[in-house]
């Protein structure tokens, strides 16, 4: 493969991929693509690789295959946005809402935010709370990853040089389900969190059933909440903000930057935590995410 290429199959780009004589730059929507290369430009450090772009490829749709919803490749976030989907996508309906502004929505992929693998995506900690996992196709056949073991740490995903994302694939659960997203940034739009929170419930005769939770913005992946999760199956829901306390948020390593230091993301973090939680005791209520 030489020189920029817009194949209009994944068998294409899949054959372009496979015989590519250095690993080209995969673009889907662009909007992190564009802005790391500016900056690498504006520094001297840009050094020109060849694109392949994966918009042709027709993997736009949202589908309901039964036991799982099955987001392709494509999909934006506006897309998304405004998809007539169950309630246990709220959340991740809430964040679409909030990435970046309205031409970013409309541009940007979802799994596209995946592939990124900032550890201030607002995709991942909804998605891990969904328990997503990522379809990842070769020449060599196809392969699923749970998110968590897609993304290994800061800009690092287990995306092998002759892959591509095809899909995000999100399992149904069982009963009723509750889902949230809540994201702290200096102001509503635009902006990188400081720290985010996902979460889900299934409830069960008045009580939870099971907890999913998640925290971003706090480490370099973001990060499930065990012990909580634990603690809350039993509870009914307008007992869970009492439980969540600070000892639960020892998975999270926040680091001090520009935007908050280390101390403040995770007092941040416990009270985004309880808020959403107390926003799942009574969902009539649950206006959407929130943005300070």
């Amino acid at each position: 493969m030489s020189g920029d290429r817009k194949p209009a199959s994944l068998a294409e780009a899949l054959s372009l991929l496979a015989g590519a004589p250095e690993a080209p730059l995969l673009l889907a929507g662009g909007t992190d693509v564009y802005p790391a290369r500016a900056v690498a430009e504006a520094w001297g450090r840009y050094a020109p690789r060849p694109v392949l772009d994966l918009s042709g490829l027709g993997l736009a749709g949202i589908e309901d295959r039964g036991d799982h919803h099955r987001i392709g490749a494509g999909v934006t976030w506006a897309a998304l946005r405004d998809a007539p989907l169950p309630p246990w996508f709220d959340g991740l309906r809430q964040a679409a809402r909030q990435v970046g502004g309205v031409q970013v929505q409309a541009r940007g992929t979802v799994l596209g935010n995946l592939c990124n693998a900032s550890p201030a995506a607002d995709g991942v900690p909804p998605l891990l709370t969904l328990e997503a996992e990522v379809e990842l196709a070769s020449r060599r056949g196809t392969r699923r990853l749970p998110l968590g073991a897609f993304i290994l740490g800061n800009r690092r995903t287990a995306l092998a040089p002759d892959e591509i994302a095809t899909a995000i694939l999100v399992p149904k659960p069982a009963g009723e389900t509750r889902s949230a997203f809540l994201k702290l940034g200096a102001r509503s739009y635009l902006v990188i969190s400081i720290a985010m929170v996902a979460g889900l419930l299934e409830i069960d005769s008045g009580r939870i059933a099971a907890a999913r939770l998640a925290i971003g913005a706090c480490s370099p992946v973001a990060q499930r909440l065990p012990e909580l999760e634990a603690a809350l199956i039993g509870a009914r829901p307008e007992e869970a903000a009492a439980l969540a306390a600070p000892e639960h948020l020892a998975p999270l390593s926040p680091i001090d930057d520009v935007r908050a230091t280390a101390e403040y993301r995770r007092h941040a973090a416990l009270v985004l935590l309880r808020r959403l939680l107390a926003g799942l005791a009574a969902p009539q209520a649950q206006g959407g995410s929130q943005a300070a």
